[in-house]
């Protein structure tokens, strides 16, 4: 690609990613639902499951990297909407008629989907602390836990942006988009997994899930980290590239017919 052509695509990108934050900050309802439903949930678990839940420490300390990781998934679901909507309501068909790079569009989704995860795990954060959450971790381990997130959730937004170009509605979307809000329950997030069941203890700890929250949970409290860093990266990483190939490839095929 000459100078030009890599001018223009990061011009269409920085266009695109402007009107997916607009979109964003208009729609208040699903705004509001992504900020206050995992603050919901963090709430529901340390005040009234978890004097009932025992995990070897204080289980605010234990929940809230499983809490980080469930908003990211009730943000990175909402991409799955978004983009089903652009792909039903005809504004895929005037994109034809103008000199835009087909990445371009899905890039905006999912850069505006990481600002707006960022947003809710910041205000998660702050609200866990006065909820009596205490990282011992120091700033490398920050850093290093939120670039883990970070990876975490432009990888799932990537999927979601895939499963939104194939879905046949937004509301098709919601649904194909369910298990990002499931499979968390089926982790290490809110209970150990040696007190599952036996049938269920190997999906809880060989799901991609789980070794990102061992490792945010290691280097925020200090727990074991064993190879839990090297598997989450490994899932991320496949995962991040699996979605972009596969969300770039069904949209180009969508936007030719």
């Amino acid at each position: 690609m000459s100078h030009q052509g890599v001018v223009a695509a990061c011009s269409d990108v920085v266009t695109m990613i402007d009107r997916s934050v607009r979109l964003a900050r208009r729609n208040v309802d699903t705004l509001f639902v992504s900020l206050l439903l995992p603050l919901l949930m963090m709430a529901l678990f340390v005040y009234v499951f978890g004097g009932a839940i025992n995990t070897g420490t204080e289980y605010v300390n234990y929940v809230v990297p499983g809490i980080l990781l469930l908003t990211t998934g009730y943000g990175a679901s909402s991409t799955a909407m978004v983009v089903a909507d652009d792909m039903h309501n005809g504004m895929i068909d005037r994109l034809r008629s103008l000199p835009i790079h087909s990445f371009a569009v899905l890039t905006g989704h999912v850069v505006a989907s990481v600002a707006r995860n960022a947003t809710s795990t910041a205000i998660v954060i702050v609200a866990s602390l006065a909820m009596g959450f205490r990282p011992n971790g120091g700033v490398v381990d920050w850093l290093a836990a939120i670039g883990l997130l970070l990876l975490y959730v432009v990888a799932l937004s990537w999927l979601a942006a895939g499963l939104g170009v194939i879905a046949k509605s937004v509301e098709s979307a919601s649904t194909l988009s369910f298990f990002m809000l499931f499979l968390p329950y089926l982790s290490s997030a809110f209970v150990q997994p040696e007190s599952m069941p036996s049938w269920l203890r190997p999906i809880s700890e060989h799901q991609p899930i789980t070794p990102v929250i061992e490792t945010v949970r290691s280097l925020l409290i200090g727990t074991p980290m064993e190879n839990n860093g090297r598997v989450a990266l490994a899932w991320c990483c496949g995962l991040l590239l699996f979605s972009v190939v596969l969300a770039t490839s069904l949209y180009r095929r969508r936007s030719r017919r």
